[in-house]
């Protein structure tokens, strides 16, 4: 598995997300922000889904709909499954901010396509 947010990690990742049908409905755009990542790290990621595909890059996204804020560490955990998001958030570690509306059917279509593998 490649290191959390190399540009293997984001490679793998799209590579993945290329191999699940994505949701219809309109573009959505989340930016993932962890602010105290290493230097040699992006500090964003910016998730994009629109009708028929679906990507993510390194970087925010000046159009996106809501911002995720977490910590590095907390982050690498979600990606690695040794968080759970439903604690993450039960436990006010993510920050949101935007159309909270926006990220819900990113998370369940990310559920879904978490589930095929």
């Amino acid at each position: 598995m490649p290191d959390f947010l190399s540009p293997e990690w984001f490679s793998s990742l799209n590579a993945l997300l290329a191999e699940v049908e994505a949701p219809d409905g309109e573009i959505r755009r989340v930016v993932v922000e962890f602010l105290d990542a290493p230097s040699s790290l992006p500090h964003a990621m910016t998730l994009t889904v629109s009708p028929g595909a679906c990507g993510v890059a390194a970087g925010d996204h000046l159009a996106a709909d809501a911002l995720l804020r977490l910590s590095y560490e907390d982050a690498r955990s979600l990606a690695e499954g040794r968080l759970a998001s439903a604690e993450a958030l039960r436990e006010g570690r993510v920050k949101v901010r935007g159309d909270v509306n926006a990220i819900v059917p990113l998370l369940e279509w990310l559920l879904g396509a978490h589930r095929e593998r």
